[in-house]
């Protein structure tokens, strides 16, 4: 009893702790176009889909608590004075042990992020704490390996990835360069100093090549053991030469596009080739940008599963994913299964409610692209990318009924303004610039695209 009370206080404690990091990352001041037809048409590809889900999974599911993190020996984590540090980090180790997710089932999965209207999908295959979601020939410490061995699906990546797969979704998977549990990278040898590798690698150059080689190899075993792959989302953007911890990526990315050719690589807030596109963490970019970006944002306030999560609305996704795409952008939802393998009912009914709006007004998302005049008040405004339908979303404050007009000014219509929900035409009025659009009644309370021609 007394064992479980430090694990609840402790899971409490983190939890709270999870979207607290200090330093969210910032995104890299500019961007570098591939050279890589492969690459630019898929890039291309992947900015048609818009939304996607983003899943962290792993042995911090156990007691719910903010992934990886909680082991790292920084300032803004908050501590469990319980225990040492040492000790604290055997009780995390521990819990690879006790990560049996019986009821796994990325089926599950799969359908309720369809039914959200997502096309494109990215799981963690090891995040920074080093427990890998595949079968990793390089190291034991695995969910293949642990308490989850006997199980014929221990080899979790290849179920996940084939259930999304089936569906028609983009593939991503994330990868941490940073590796916690490894030798390579926290030797045991010299104290924790944060995140950052235990030793100076300039003093142990034959260690971190050996951590080099190691990062490598595990990459390798993902892209070419699971089938196809569109995304390689690389986490840990201090893991870089200019804080001497270079990777080499110039090798990376020819081994990865050896076997999966196009492939999108992002490494995170690293400005140069393999940036392919950049990833604004917990937030919105104040004005548009013109290159592919994705903000990534959690349905509750964690990444990962937690026993009392505060969730979004839908309105609340609904809303930011319109923000997003008219600044140019894509919103990839991350959503945590639970520590037995499924997503959590409260998780689906809100994706669900998410994908009702999407299958009504997803015209005016889906295939799009920003255009110049992208926003005025509450309306936002997107082009298809063929360049001859625009659309003006308008977005409903949460709480707030709809009005019985609409109103914006420029991207003024010339032949009709239609709801993209039911096609139907509206009656509309210009005058001095500004377009006034009638809605008819019995709408929802929620935000509407309407199609101006």
């Amino acid at each position: 009893m007394k064992k479980q009370i430090v694990m609840t206080l402790t899971a409490l404690l983190l939890s709270a702790c999870a979207w607290a990091q200090g330093d969210v990352y910032e995104r890299s001041k500019t961007y570098v176009w591939p050279t890589d037809e492969l690459v630019l048409k898929k890039l291309d590809k992947w900015q048609d889909q818009k939304f996607g889900v983003l899943m962290h999974w792993g042995i911090y599911s156990v007691p719910g608590i903010v992934e990886s993190w909680s082991i790292c020996n920084e300032d803004w984590i908050t501590k469990d004075t319980t225990r040492t540090f040492n000790q604290y980090k055997d009780w995390y180790w521990g819990l690879a042990d006790q990560f049996n997710p019986t009821k796994f089932d990325p089926q599950q999965w799969a359908d309720a992020m369809e039914d959200a209207g997502m096309k494109y999908m990215i799981f963690t295959t090891k995040h920074h704490d080093g427990f890998c979601m595949f079968d990793s020939k390089e190291t034991d410490f695995t969910i293949a390996h642990h308490a989850f061995r006997d199980n014929p699906k221990r080899d979790v990546l290849k179920y996940v990835l084939e259930a999304f797969r089936e569906k028609g979704f983009m593939i991503g998977t994330y990868f941490s360069k940073p590796d916690w549990h490894s030798q390579y990278y926290w030797w045991d040898v010299y104290p924790n100093r944060g995140r950052n590798t235990t030793y100076p690698t300039e003093k142990w150059p034959w260690r971190w090549e050996q951590f080099k080689k190691y990062t490598h190899r595990q990459m390798e075993e993902i892209l070419s053991r699971y089938g196809s792959v569109d995304i390689l989302w690389m986490d840990g953007g201090w893991v870089c030469k200019e804080n001497k911890q270079d990777l080499d990526m110039p090798a990376i990315a020819k081994m990865a596009r050896s076997h999966q050719p196009g492939l999108l690589m992002v490494d995170r807030t690293i400005h140069g080739p393999y940036e392919n596109y950049q990833t604004p963490e917990r937030t919105v970019p104040e004005t548009q940008l013109d290159f592919p970006w994705e903000s990534c944002i959690p349905l509750s306030d964690d990444w990962g599963w937690v026993p009392r999560p505060r969730w979004k609305s839908p309105e609340k996704v609904i809303n930011t994913l319109i923000e997003i795409v008219a600044k140019g952008g894509s919103l990839v939802l991350g959503v945590g299964p639970t520590p037995e393998g499924l997503i959590q009912p409260e998780a689906v009914e809100r994706l669900h409610a998410i994908g009702q709006w999407m299958r009504q007004n997803g015209k005016a998302i889906y295939n799009t692209r920003a255009v110049k005049h992208y926003h005025d008040g509450n309306v936002w405004f997107t082009g298809n990318k063929d360049g001859h339908t625009l659309y003006a979303i308008y977005m409903l404050p949460e709480g707030e009924q709809l009005p019985k007009q609409v109103s914006w000014t420029g991207n003024l219509p010339t032949k009709s303004v239609r709801l993209v929900s039911s096609g139907k035409k509206l009656s509309y009025k210009v005058k001095n610039g500004q377009v006034t659009v009638t809605l008819p009644k019995g709408l929802k309370k929620q935000s509407v695209a309407l199609e101006v021609i």
